[in-house]
């Protein structure tokens, strides 16, 4: 009883083997098996990758043109400005003092103040002018007595002599008053220079928005030192946005404004949305070997922030009805293996990431063989 259980345990495993074999060899069989097809007529697209990020209009950063500490703050990230709002003021205690003291220059030789000193040449004029007058008084009367033969001739002399000393007195204090009034007013008008340009540079020391547009990104806090060469703020249109994309220098031949964009966004997942080449910037990147190209949205998503990253297709050619295989049945020299072994010349058109067009060598009829991998 023992030795027919063992028999029928052993005939029992033999059939269980020979199952598993038989299975691995119809599996191998199958998987032995080429893949095949026949050309489709499809649409197909070519186009040229690029990769990029987002912008906003008018973006730009902010630069002061002064060394300073920044002591007030006026707008916060994600505030919308206006142009020659003010963004960042810096400590500037010596040019308040230099504005100051510009100030009470300018007073100080301002017309105005100086109108006693006026007054006073003008006194001085109108007493020589008394004088020249007595004195032509004075000198008409000697002539008028010298015609009747009264007098000496050294009388009439010396009244001639007084009324020319009078005159030219009296004109050399008009002169002086013109000279006042000239110093005075280059004075005023010097100090008044001096203090527009002591406020200009106080005025360097706030920093202001150029353009209309939001604060997209603060980079000093209060109390952290400025400089010239280094931004304190990231300010851009505030709903306005454009693409800006870089490709790579063996495609830019290929790039013309105008052509149509597809592009997806990390923010946007699953969706597409469209955009046109507005502009080629024609120098290239040597670090990157890349070309920057500017697109704008055809329709622009609902919410966009400055450098969000995006991924985009510029479309070079485009095809509604094209016959077509899958790339993977190219072979090298653009052949293709027919069903019966056979290798044929192909001619190809477009291409993208998984089609290839065929111009020649093969019709929509033939059945072409997957290459072995």
């Amino acid at each position: 009883m023992t030795i027919n259980l063992y028999l029928t345990h052993i005939t029992g495993c033999m059939v269980r083997s020979i199952f598993i074999l038989s299975a691995v060899i119809v599996l191998g069989a199958c998987k032995s098996k080429q893949e095949k097809l026949q050309p489709v007529k499809e649409k197909i697209t070519e186009s040229v990758y690029a990769s990029g990020i987002i912008k906003s209009k008018n973006q730009y950063q902010v630069f002061s043109s002064m060394n300073g500490l920044v002591s007030v703050l006026h707008v916060t990230e994600g505030d919308v400005v206006k142009k020659g709002d003010p963004i960042i003021s810096l400590s500037n205690t010596t040019a308040a003092l230099n504005t100051e003291n510009a100030a009470i220059a300018a007073d100080y030789t301002s017309v105005a103040a100086n109108t006693e000193k006026i007054n006073q040449q003008q006194v001085a004029i109108d007493l020589a002018k008394q004088k020249m007058d007595n004195d032509a008084v004075l000198l008409q009367r000697q002539k008028n007595l010298w015609a009747e033969q009264i007098g000496t001739r050294n009388e009439l002399d010396q009244r001639e002599l007084a009324y020319k000393n009078s005159s030219e007195a009296y004109q050399a204090a008009r002169l002086r008053l013109a000279e006042l009034q000239k110093q005075l007013n280059f004075q005023a008008k010097q100090s008044q220079k001096s203090l527009q340009i002591s406020k200009a540079i106080a005025g360097d020391y706030i920093i202001r928005s150029e353009y209309n547009g939001k604060i997209y990104s603060l980079l000093k806090e209060k109390g952290e030192m400025v400089s010239v060469q280094s931004p304190v703020a990231v300010i851009g249109d505030a709903a306005g946005f454009y693409l800006e994309l870089q490709v790579d220098e063996y495609d830019i031949a290929r790039i013309q404004a105008g052509q149509k964009i597809l592009l997806s966004l990390d923010s946007y997942k699953g969706q597409v949305f469209e955009a046109t080449v507005r502009k080629i910037n024609p120098i290239m990147n040597e670090r990157s070997k890349t070309f920057t190209i500017e697109a704008d949205f055809t329709k622009q998503p609902p919410a966009l922030y400055p450098n969000l990253t995006c991924e985009a297709n510029i479309v070079i050619q485009q095809k509604e009805a094209a016959l077509t295989i899958p790339r993977n049945y190219l072979l090298a020299g653009n052949k293709v293996m027919l069903e019966n072994k056979e290798i044929r010349q192909v001619t190809v058109g477009l291409k993208d990431y998984e089609k290839v067009e065929i111009l020649g060598g093969i019709t929509e009829h033939d059945i072409i063989l997957k290459p072995a991998q």
